[in-house]
């Protein structure tokens, strides 16, 4: 990052944030949270990392993950924005109206003025199109997206790691669907696992995928058609605790670290319904019940004992009635399912850097002190050096029958 580049940063609603990027230009950050939740205490700690950094608390608000902070908050957020950008200096550059993309990277550009870039949400529905208008008389707004950025990109690049691909191999063979059976998969995000069981079932199976988010289901879509998979999968809107289709309309349904974010019991029912008599449910969550692992070799002394303690857990991120613990195993047997297979399952990530080695460490360094940070870094360069370096994290899977008769629904409902 080149700062002198950049004539302002705002950092909107982070739910993770590495503050050290940020602290030779901090007194050009502003950072906005809600007054609950994740981005809170993110930016309390970079805060402390960040002098004369700003920052901008929205009143009565939980910004957590998948929050569509844009819709809920435009007006106070793009005032803000608007407010503190003034204060820097910046060119208007000379750029037509228009859209399009580049190398994989999408935009759209609107308005006048000095270029705003936006970047991505993670998750949020609307991203940042209910502020557009309040923020295009005073910039050129260049509003990015495509495979590379934000929460696309730390999930194209979970899907390529060999461990979650096997995950998910073993996901779909214990629920061995059959030719010509319907298959569901409930929150699609970017469609990736969608691609992998395309890719693997060929025609046999029609794939319909759903998600509430149109952004991510704008981006999964054409991610589908870029791989030549537009005809194998139905990407469709919708919400997982009311599925838009008929009971009994799929042999096989599926949910892939989602229903952490609902409420899961409804939306466990309601892929019980949407299945088939002998149907099969596949489901993983997150496990915040189980620790998670890095190959670092920490010393025995108390930075590193604090280290640990801070490390083993993994990001706390549910919904207030969604499951990110064992207790999938029980909900899914109360919601009727039979011959469960249940399986604890540990993903590893083995690319520093990657966008989603990159998700899940910056949540760790935003936890750290100073001390703390420089025992780290140098457990970290020796693990790199003498190799391998490694993290992994633990998921709870499952698979379950819906009683009745064997069935196997062959059209798109």
């Amino acid at each position: 990052m080149d700062p002198e580049r950049l004539a302002g940063i705002v950092l909107c609603t982070p739910v993770r944030l590495d503050p050290a990027p940020f602290a030779a230009i901090a007194d050009r950050v502003l950072m906005i949270s809600g007054e609950y939740g994740p981005t809170f205490d993110v930016t309390v700690r970079a805060a402390d990392r960040l002098a004369g950094a700003q920052r901008h608390i929205i009143d009565n608000y939980e910004a957590l993950g998948w929050s569509d902070v844009l819709r809920d908050c435009a007006v106070e957020i793009a005032g803000r924005m608007t407010g503190f950008l003034a204060g820097f200096a910046a060119d208007a550059p000379r750029a037509p109206a228009g859209e399009g993309s580049h190398a994989g990277i999408s935009y759209r550009i609107e308005g006048s003025g000095p270029a705003l870039l936006l970047l991505p949400f993670f998750l949020a529905a609307s991203q940042w199109a209910p502020a557009i208008a309040l923020l295009a008389p005073h910039f050129t707004v260049v509003t990015l997206g495509g495979r590379h950025l934000g929460g696309i990109a730390a999930l194209e690049d979970r899907a390529r790691m060999p461990t979650y691909r096997a995950m998910f191999r073993t996901l779909i063979d214990a629920m061995a669907p059959r030719p010509g059976e319907a298959i569901l998969d409930v929150g699609c995000g970017a469609g990736s696992l969608d691609r992998l069981l395309a890719a693997r079932l060929g025609a046999a199976n029609p794939i319909t995928a759903l998600d509430a988010n149109p952004y991510w289901l704008a981006e999964a879509d054409t991610l589908a058609v870029e791989e030549g998979l537009g005809g194998a999968i139905r990407f469709v809107p919708g919400n997982a605790e009311a599925l838009p289709f008929p009971d009994g309309a799929f042999g096989a349904v599926f949910s892939v670290t989602v229903i952490e974010e609902c409420d899961a019991d409804r939306a466990i029912a309601e892929m019980v319904r949407v299945a088939a008599p002998g149907g099969r449910i596949g489901i993983s969550v997150r496990a915040l019940d189980l620790p998670q692992w890095w190959s670092l070799d920490l010393p025995d002394s108390q930075d590193g004992r604090e280290i640990r303690r801070k490390i083993a857990s993994p990001p706390q991120s549910v919904a207030a009635n969604g499951v990110a613990d064992a207790s999938l195993y029980r909900r899914m047997r109360r919601a009727g399912l039979g011959d469960l297979v249940c399986f604890p399952f540990l993903v590893t990530l083995d690319q520093p850097g990657s966008p989603i080695w990159r998700y899940r460490e910056d949540h760790v360094l935003s936890l750290l002190t100073g001390d703390e940070l420089a025992t780290w870094h140098e457990a970290r360069a020796r693990a790199a050096e003498d190799g391998p370096l490694l993290m992994a994290h633990p998921l709870h899977c499952a698979v379950g029958t819906k009683p009745g008769s064997e069935a196997a629904p062959q059209s798109r409902q």
